[in-house]
């Protein structure tokens, strides 16, 4: 339970910041066909089948309430507020993809934890969600860059909307199918490898193990580009694929010839026994290792509510960005470009922390210490409860 005085301090913070934005920055396109949810300290949406009428009114709202979460529907409704939710008229949504840090069981957190986040964390899951636009999104579905908005979550991760005509009306099976091909679950490795027998006199010698190569559209193209890569940046990369470190040594040893192999389809340029499994075992580690950051239930669920982008993070005080392009990704910095609130300080006891930045200054690792800190940064502590206000 987050103590009363620190709950109080936050609204009142979160209030004073909505004050200062424009309520164009802060409304969702559409905002009077939207559901709205939110949360406490305790449960991210507390209660929902929230409508405003305008911008203006939504701000209104978050000025006189300072809520810790504030969440809305990646849907448009006819009746937004109704009750059940076969009541509200649903009109379509927005292909929407939920990437967490969490998910992607970084070694780094099992000296964190799961509820921390570090500088490996960050840029990690920011890489995949680059991945997730200009190696699917983009390449594969045709989708263009102004159909993709970026979006902070305002602490572990990033969520990917998708705002184009033709998904918009799409049903939840649809919608898995997409997040079914994005994960890689429904791909059949089998189909992408085949054996051509190679003659000899006229008789047939030997077969050769023939797949994919790295100008094939879709999941082929994308696994023979991946073993090309990992072949060029050493043997721990192959090992992450599921590679056995010897093999993973021969493959790199041979790499020149593995990779002329794979560019020209022949995935047989070293001897491997049972090379068919082998190449297949491959290709399945690949597409796993690739799958673990996609919340596919958020994907499937067109009735599924998502951090209202530009809007403050109850676990961590940090905005939820509004980012316009990968390349305003690329030069994203969360713990920089996300900070809200950056004039004041607040002393805190700090029971325990790691180290982390922010605001380009480094901070803790911290043990039981009462600590004058800058507003930002305390209530960063604060809120993620490794820090507490100190006794009158």
């Amino acid at each position: 339970m987050l103590d009363p005085r620190v709950a109080s301090l936050v609204k009142g913070l979160f209030g004073e910041h909505y004050k200062k934005m424009n309520a164009s920055d802060i409304a969702p396109k559409a905002v009077e066909k939207r559901e709205f949810g939110f949360g406490d300290f305790e449960k991210k949406i507390a209660f929902r089948h929230v409508a405003f009428k305008s911008a203006e009114e939504l701000k209104r709202y978050l000025v006189e309430n300072g809520p810790p979460f504030v969440n809305a529907s990646a849907a448009e409704y006819e009746r937004p507020d109704g009750r059940p939710m076969e009541a509200k008229g649903w009109i379509g949504s927005e292909l929407i993809f939920d990437l967490d840090a969490t998910d992607l069981k970084l070694p780094c957190q099992q000296v964190h934890g799961r509820q921390w986040v570090c500088d490996i964390c960050l840029s990690s899951i920011k890489k995949e969600t680059v991945r997730l636009i200009e190696d699917f999104l983009i390449p594969d579905f045709g989708f263009s860059a102004s159909d993709i908005e970026i979006n902070f979550s305002g602490n572990r991760g990033y969520h990917v909307h998708v705002m184009n005509d033709d998904i918009f009306r799409l049903a939840s099976s649809a919608r898995r199918q997409i997040s079914e091909y994005i994960t890689g679950s429904g791909i059949d490795p089998e189909k992408l490898f085949w054996l051509l027998p190679v003659e000899k006199e006229g008789r047939k010698s030997f077969e050769v193990l023939h797949g994919p190569t790295p100008s094939d559209g879709g999941w082929g193209g994308r696994l023979a580009k991946g073993l090309v890569g990992a072949l060029g940046t050493g043997i721990g990369t192959l090992e992450e694929m599921g590679i056995e470190r010897e093999w993973a040594g021969k493959l790199f040893r041979n790499r020149t010839a593995v990779m002329l192999g794979i560019s020209s389809g022949n995935w047989d340029m070293i001897k491997i026994p049972k090379k068919e499994e082998f190449w297949k075992r491959v290709v399945k580690n690949m597409a796993i290792k690739q799958s673990d950051s996609i919340d596919r239930n958020v994907t499937n669920d067109t009735q599924h509510m998502l951090r209202l982008p530009n809007s403050l993070h109850g676990d961590t005080g940090l905005s939820g960005k509004r980012l316009g392009s990968v390349s305003e990704l690329d030069r994203f910095d969360p713990m920089e470009d996300a900070v809200a609130f950056r004039n004041g300080t607040l002393e805190v006891m700090v029971q325990k922390a790691q180290k982390f930045t922010m605001l380009g200054t480094e901070f803790g690792p911290y043990d039981n210490r009462k600590e004058e800190l800058p507003l930002s940064v305390a209530l960063y502590l604060l809120l993620k409860r490794v820090a507490v206000l100190p006794n009158q």
